[in-house]
């Protein structure tokens, strides 16, 4: 997620991109949108400013702060559960009988995670090697003790596109012999100290940080079946937005919204297929950040939206078939 600041007395947070989610569901009065990735609430009050009811989920609990914030504000209009977004349909339906208007997932770490450094999500800052977006399953500092090299080396590379992928695991793999590896700190000079570091060049861990975070939250498969739990949720003609913010998630949305076309292409010569039967239709091209906002706000200058429009077609079942999805045999995504 890409919201500036961390204080839950701060004021509102901005998210990235939020002029073109607003545009997405617009106009919203008396909608009922779900937010999937609550996080300091960012969206969720910009919807909620805006006339509609919001229902927000998050698995992590450190978000309660934001949202008492935001109840106080805004009273019965905002339901918050705190769930992980793979089950949303579930969710909402044990929650509210009303159809939904739209989803909007942000996916990724928030900003609130990865300044405070008891969570152990950045090397900038020392802390404990823990990662886990909730407050349960494998923290990372466990999963380094535990992995093979040949299961390190294979998520890194998955997960991180980390080319260096063997040199590093198998130093963890020797260091680990000596002392556990459980502070972010020591986990950062380690893959420094097996890559160098360029002066004026990103962090050497970056890749490496980025992998163990997915792996550790199991985000690609919360990712996949998040996507095909809007797809149950929604009516036709609801929306769905979804923010990534590096290539990996991107190529799956991307190939989620496109899945049909990519499977049933036909020449561009032969006549116009009826997409009434289409999962999703009004598929748009993908909006990212501006200078002004990347100035602004710097941990934007990754992000993407893709939205696209529920179609008349019936959910389709789940399957990572056709998505792209990296490391499926490696954390559970089947």
């Amino acid at each position: 997620m890409g919201e500036a600041g961390t204080s839950a007395h701060a004021p509102a947070h901005v998210p990235v991109l939020l002029d073109e989610v607003l545009d997405v569901f617009a106009p919203l009065d008396g909608k009922l949108i779900v937010d999937g990735t609550f996080g300091a609430g960012g969206y969720s009050g910009a919807f909620l400013e805006a006339g509609a009811r919001v229902i927000g989920l998050d698995r992590d609990p450190g978000v309660m702060p934001f949202v008492h914030r935001l109840k106080e504000r805004f009273g019965d209009r905002l339901t918050f559960v705190n769930g992980v977004f793979s089950r949303l349909d579930e969710i909402v339906l044990s929650l509210d009988g009303a159809p939904v208007d739209g989803v909007v997932l942000d996916i990724g770490v928030s900003s609130m995670q990865l300044d405070d450094g008891a969570r152990g999500f950045s090397f900038r800052e020392e802390g404990p090697l823990d990662m886990r977006m909730g407050s349960d399953g494998e923290s990372a500092a466990q999963m380094l003790a535990r992995l093979t090299e040949r299961e390190l080396s294979d998520i890194l590379f998955a997960f991180g596109e980390e080319k260096a992928a063997r040199r590093i695991a198998r130093a963890i793999v020797a260091a680990r012999q000596e002392t556990p590896i459980d502070t972010t700190g020591r986990l950062a000079r380690l893959i420094e100290g097996v890559l160098g570091r360029k002066p004026g060049g990103r962090h050497p861990a970056t890749r490496s940080f980025q992998a163990l975070r997915i792996a550790v939250n199991g985000e690609m498969n919360e990712l996949v079946r998040g996507l095909f739990a809007a797809e149950r949720l929604l009516p036709e003609g609801g929306w769905l937005a979804v923010v990534t913010f590096h290539s990996l998630e991107d190529r799956i949305v991307k190939r989620f919204f496109d899945l049909e076309k990519r499977q049933g292409a036909v020449s561009r010569h032969a006549p116009a297929r009826d997409v009434t039967g289409k999962s999703w239709v009004n598929v748009h091209k993908p909006r990212r950040p501006g200078r002004d906002e990347i100035l602004r706000n710097p941990r934007a200058r990754s992000a993407t939206l893709r939205y696209a429009q529920r179609g008349a077609g019936q959910p389709r079942p789940f399957s990572v078939g056709g998505l792209g999805v990296p490391g499926s045999s490696l954390r559970g995504v089947a």
